[in-house]
C-alpha cells in the first residue's frame, strides 16, 4: 500500500502515508483553498436567497493557476482568425463565467477542505506514530480525486506545463534546478491520482 491507493471492501480507498507526506498535502491544499478564496457566503450576506441568485465574475482570473482551475468555456479567443468570431466567443464565455464560477469555485473549495479534513482526523488519530493508513469513504474518494486533479493543474501552471512533452522534461531536470521540489511534488501527486483512478474504476 505504500504510496499508492488501493481498494476498501465496500468502496473507497485507502493509502499509507508518512507524516511529510501528509504535511506536503495538507500545505499544498491550504494554499489551495486560499488561492480560490472564501465564497460569497462567507463574504456577505445572512439571506439564503442572495447566494443562489448571486452572479459570478464575468472576466477570466489574472492568477494563471486560477484561469487554469476556471478556464474559459469557449476557448482562448487568441489566435481566432475573424474578430467577430473572436468577440462572441469572449461575450459567450463572460455569460458562462458568470453563472457557473461561483458554483465551480464552491466545488473545488469543498474538496480541498475534505482533504484538509480527513489529513487532520488521520493525524489525530496516529499522533505518537510515524505516518498511518488514510482511509476514504467512496464520496471522500471522489473528493480527494477532484482536489489532486486541482493541485496538479496549479503545480503544473506554475511550472508552465502545457502538454505531455513538458512532463517529460521535467525527469530531467538537474538536483539544483529551483523548481525540483515543485517538479518532484507535481510527479508524486500524478502518481497518487493514477492509483486513485485505477482503484476506483469498476
Amino acid at each position: 500500500m505504500p504510496g499508492q491507493f488501493e481498494p476498501l471492501p465496500g468502496g473507497g480507498a485507502a493509502v499509507a502515508l508518512d507524516d511529510v507526506e501528509i504535511s506536503i498535502i495538507r500545505s499544498l491544499a491550504v494554499q489551495l483553498l486560499e488561492l480560490i478564496g472564501p465564497g460569497p457566503a462567507e463574504d456577505a450576506s445572512d439571506d439564503p436567497l442572495a447566494e443562489l441568485f448571486a452572479e459570478g465574475p464575468s472576466e477570466p482570473p489574472s492568477d494563471p493557476v486560477l484561469r487554469r482551475l476556471f478556464p474559459d468555456a469557449y476557448g482562448d479567443p487568441e489566435g481566432t482568425p475573424q474578430a467577430q468570431e473572436a468577440d462572441e466567443q469572449r461575450a459567450h464565455s463572460a455569460e458562462f463565467r458568470r453563472y457557473t464560477e461561483n458554483d465551480l469555485r464552491a466545488g473545488k473549495r469543498d474538496n480541498a477542505l475534505a482533504v484538509v479534513r480527513t489529513l487532520d482526523a488521520l493525524s489525530s488519530a496516529s499522533a505518537g506514530e510515524e505516518g498511518a493508513v488514510l482511509k476514504l469513504a467512496p464520496e471522500e474518494s471522489q473528493q480527494w480525486l477532484r482536489a489532486l486533479n486541482d493541485l496538479r493543474l496549479a503545480i503544473g501552471s506554475r511550472l508552465e506545463i502545457a502538454d505531455e512533452d513538458d512532463t517529460d522534461l521535467l525527469y530531467r531536470l538537474p538536483d539544483e534546478d529551483p523548481r525540483k521540489p515543485m517538479v518532484m511534488a507535481y510527479l508524486w501527486l500524478g502518481g497518487l491520482q493514477e492509483s486513485l483512478v485505477a482503484t476506483l474504476m469498476p
